[in-house]
């Protein structure tokens, strides 16, 4: 496959990395036997779920390599914003529950409640608002097999080149509830989440946080592990017969960040070349976007035997190492993005997915910009152009489930990813660096000059971006998203040559307002370029008879080009053709 033929379907179906259907349940891939309820996630929260504060979540989990099971232990904290009679819980049923706890005291089985992996506990008696209550769930069975991973969300049993056992979580697509309870929805991050992860000596267990210590105890070992406020798909295991490569990093913001890699025994001088990038990245980073999130944990990185997911402060790396043309490993650099947008910033609903993945996505042309400058630039936001598909909006302002914004066929699937980029790169050149940039810091930590420390983790919508470019602007751009955002197809430029003039119009969906100015160099590369403000979507500029033009000659806006689906339907169809 050439580059642009690979980098097109990277980006085309990055996304897909994660890719789920909307369809009926015998349809779905990787759903198994998992009801419908554990194969959605995000599913809107109860009203039992939205009165309460997640505290905290203490995880035990012993695993069993061979046998391909687990044995849960997780003690709760909620506190009740209002008066609570039951609490509502998500865990998929087939891990069987042998006990719960309220506070110490063993609940009656008839006072709970899985019959399709949504968990509801009745309270022994009313709790008042502002009180906590302390739930513990004792669960155990075999978890739910990713067969793609992380295409599709479960545990990863695998066996690395040496022959030991090789196991990871990945479980965005259908949630934290395949293999602790919580509560499967963006919103239900809970405020600080400690791992006790045993498996068999002498196994390594690296994990999300900081690492509290390690007991060894009749040939097994159990990791300590704590991180705050992670996101609830966020939450990972990966075991494996691991070494680890360490440094510290010294932060232009003036702090120490620990720099962490896992990987297996076998990989010598590959795990130390891309253990080299790690400084660079958090340079690019922190001088672009503001300090990293979790410098009081740690940047970690664990090899995995699926492809990668973000998983905060213990990304998933399973790209081989494999070295790429613009001179970084795109895989580390996209999941690492995921700490500012994901992690830090994370989405009210899912419907807001561009907001994690369409910055992300973003990071990686900015990054190839900062290393090698503007031609791999914009190489890389040419091969994004190519993979979009412009079938269904990238938001649609409605609540949205984890696999129906994936779906390629009923949601916008892969376009949250290279269409949210474009979108990004089109608003940085109507705005201004400054004010991009600027926008940008403010909506992942809510001020425009953060300082490690001085900010927390933070929940937002399109909405709230759209205000905050609105107010750093002072320019009300709801015309910009709801052309780019809110509809499917792209903008259409109409250029009509007439005598002495060029005519431009913009062509929207539904006819809507589309002031986008533009420009055109009049003559060959090196003429005059002309700005052309569009007032009312419409304008023109003076053109001498048989004078060559170029619209947009700086490639600045994204917009319709019939050229490019022309190649998009003549590559679709020889792939189909017989070799």
């Amino acid at each position: 496959m050439s580059i642009t033929r690979r980098q097109t379907a990277l980006y085309a179906g990055l996304a897909l990395v994660f890719c789920g259907c909307a369809a009926s349940a015998q349809d779905r891939p990787g759903q198994g036997n998992l009801t419908d309820h554990t194969y959605a996630s995000g599913v809107p929260l109860t009203a039992e779920q939205r009165a309460v504060v997640f505290q905290s979540a203490d995880l035990g989990i012993r695993v069993f390599p061979e046998r391909q099971r687990i044995e849960g232990d997780a003690t709760l904290v909620f506190k009740a914003k209002s008066p609570l009679e039951r609490l509502v819980l998500d865990l998929d049923r087939n891990l069987p529950i042998s006990a719960i706890d309220l506070d110490g005291v063993a609940l009656a089985a008839n006072r709970w409640r899985n019959p399709d992996g949504r968990l509801t506990i009745d309270l022994p008696a009313p709790l008042a608002a502002g009180e906590t209550v302390t739930l513990r769930v004792r669960y155990g069975g075999a978890p739910h097999v990713a067969e793609r991973a992380p295409w599709d969300g479960g545990f990863v049993w695998s066996t690395a080149p040496t022959g030991e056992p090789w196991i990871a979580t990945a479980v965005q697509g259908q949630g934290c509830d395949l293999f602790w309870p919580c509560i499967d929805h963006p919103m239900a991050e809970p405020q600080v989440v400690t791992q006790h992860v045993t498996v068999p000596a002498p196994l390594v267990a690296a994990g999300n946080g900081v690492l509290l210590g390690v007991d060894e105890h009749d040939g097994w070992r159990t990791w300590h592990w704590r991180t705050g406020n992670p996101n609830t798909y966020a939450i990972a295991l990966n075991i494996g017969p691991y070494e680890l490569r360490q440094d510290e990093y010294r932060s232009r913001y003036g702090n120490t960040i620990p720099l962490r890699f896992w990987h297996l025994r076998d990989r010598g001088g590959q795990a130390r070349e891309l253990f080299a990038e790690f400084p660079r990245m958090l340079d690019f980073f922190e001088a672009t976007i503001g300090p990293y999130p979790f410098a009081g944990e740690k940047m970690g990185v664990v090899e995995t035997p699926h492809l990668g997911m973000e998983h905060q402060t213990i990304n998933a790396y399973g790209n081989g190492y494999r070295k790429g043309e613009f001179g970084y490993d795109w895989l580390l650099q996209h999941e690492f993005a995921h700490e500012w947008f994901g992690n830090q910033l994370t989405n009210h609903d899912w419907d807001d997915m561009w907001l994690h993945e369409g910055f992300g996505s973003y990071m990686q042309p900015l990054y190839a910009q900062y290393l090698l400058g503007d031609m791999a630039y914009h190489a890389q936001l040419h091969d994004q152009r190519l993979g979009l598909v412009n079938r269904h909006p990238i938001v649609s302002g409605r609540p949205m489930l984890e696999h129906e914004v994936y779906d390629k066929q009923a949601g916008p699937g892969g376009d949250i990813y290279a269409k949210g980029s474009l979108v990004l790169h089109t608003l940085r050149g109507l705005i201004g660096d400054e004010a991009f940039f600027k926008a940008t810091r403010r909506l992942v930590y809510g001020t425009d000059s953060p300082q490690p420390g001085r900010f927390a983790p933070r929940y937002a919508d399109t909405p709230d971006f759209i205000d905050i470019v609105n107010d750093v602007t002072g320019d009300d751009l709801g015309w910009f998203f709801d052309v780019y955002l809110y509809s499917a197809a792209l903008p259409e430029l109409v250029v009509e040559r007439a005598a002495g003039r060029l005519d431009l119009r913009w062509k929207t969906e539904g006819d809507r307002p589309f002031p986008m100015p533009l420009q055109v160099r009049v003559g060959p590369p090196g003429g005059e370029v002309v700005e052309v403000a569009m007032t009312g979507g419409r304008g023109h500029v003076a053109l001498p008879d048989g004078q060559v033009f170029t619209v947009d000659p700086a490639s600045k806006v994204l917009r319709a080009m019939p050229h490019v689906e022309r190649y998009r339907a003549d590559r679709e169809a020889r792939a189909k053709e017989p070799e």
